[in-house]
């Protein structure tokens, strides 16, 4: 049996003033760690599982944290626990701390080992292939000791990533229903949409196609709510055409394709993912880009990164040089 101890906030003493007074008070990198985990689990269950620790030495060191804060970290809830106003700024500048040793740890071993240094970043789809690749390949040619890893997904996925300190920085969209307070944003270039369709497409060999004559036709998009989806459906609908009959919904390129060359199924995807897979070279004989008679946009993606972070060395070279890209 476990239980969290809540202190009546006369029963704290006041609280010491700068950080270097909670160390000397005794706060370690533990409380920060426990704090930070508590504000991604909200189940301390969860979050001693995930420092590996037992739940009874996770109530402990809540308790010790409190009692060094002077304040209440969090309370108890029917489900789990939430942290207060005080627990939730301690757990942002614990995010905020970890992530800097971790970044530390990196460059000290990327110097030891002689390398210029990794950079983790995310992209969506378009920005991968448009802009992420082709500088990346340019700066590697340039400077061989760097290495990079990239991720694709959607922004909704990238940005929890970039919160939770997986990437040095990304290029997409913050989520309409996130605050974007605590990144920096460069805005890059919009997005263009195309549709895709198999080669042999009952709608492939048309000079011309409108909005009106999509509707019979089956759709694979990505998952309700997502920018691209919600950005052609109010351009049909706009248009006079009912919204997209979607029974596959993905953000999978490969499975979009799989399901594009076996049906009658149509896909949005951003113009630059449709030139590479059209384009010779690529599956040019088996999709095809339908010519609309209308014009979508999606509004720009964006370098984005945690506000204040400093970026290592080899993340700084490739964001500078994404943005020099940019500009030429």
């Amino acid at each position: 049996m476990s239980f969290i101890m809540t202190l009546d906030a006369t029963e704290f003493p006041k609280p010491a003033r700068g950080a270097e007074r909670l160390i000397g008070r005794g706060l370690k990198l533990t409380h920060l760690r426990l704090i930070a985990a508590l504000a991604e689990t909200t189940q301390l269950t969860a979050t001693a599982r995930a420092l590996s620790i037992s739940q009874p030495a996770a109530s402990r060191l809540l308790a010790e944290a409190e009692g060094i804060v002077g304040h209440a970290l969090c309370e108890r809830r029917a489900k789990g626990i939430a942290l207060t106003a005080a627990g939730r700024a301690l757990a942002a500048r614990a995010q905020a701390v970890l992530l800097e040793i971790a970044e530390a740890g990196r460059e000290v071993g990327d110097v030891a080992a002689g390398r210029l240094g990794t950079v983790s970043l995310g992209a969506v789809t378009a920005a991968a292939v448009d802009l992420v690749v082709p500088t990346l390949q340019r700066l590697q040619r340039q400077n061989p000791g760097l290495q990079a890893s990239v991720d694709v997904a959607t922004s909704d996925v990238l940005i929890e990533d970039l919160r939770r300190g997986r990437h040095d920085f990304i290029v997409g969209r913050v989520p309409i229903s996130m605050d974007p307070a605590p990144f920096e944003i460069r805005p890059l270039r919009p997005e263009v949409v195309a549709l895709i369709v198999r080669s042999n497409h009952p709608l492939a060999q048309r000079a011309s196609v409108g909005a009106r004559d999509l509707a019979p036709y089956d759709w694979v998009m990505q998952q309700p709510g997502s920018l691209l989806r919600a950005t052609l459906e109010e351009a049909l609908l706009e248009r006079g055409s009912p919204p997209p009959n979607c029974r596959l919904s993905t953000s999978s390129l490969l499975l979009t394709l799989a399901l594009v060359t076996r049906s009658n199924a149509i896909a949005p995807v951003s113009a630059e993912v449709a030139r590479l897979v059209c384009g010779q070279g690529g599956l040019g004989r088996a999709i095809a880009t339908l010519p609309i008679d209308f014009y979508v946009e999606i509004k720009p993606f964006c370098l984005i990164r945690l506000r204040g972070h400093r970026p290592s060395p080899s993340a700084a070279l490739v964001q500078d040089a994404l943005l020099e890209d940019f500009r030429g």
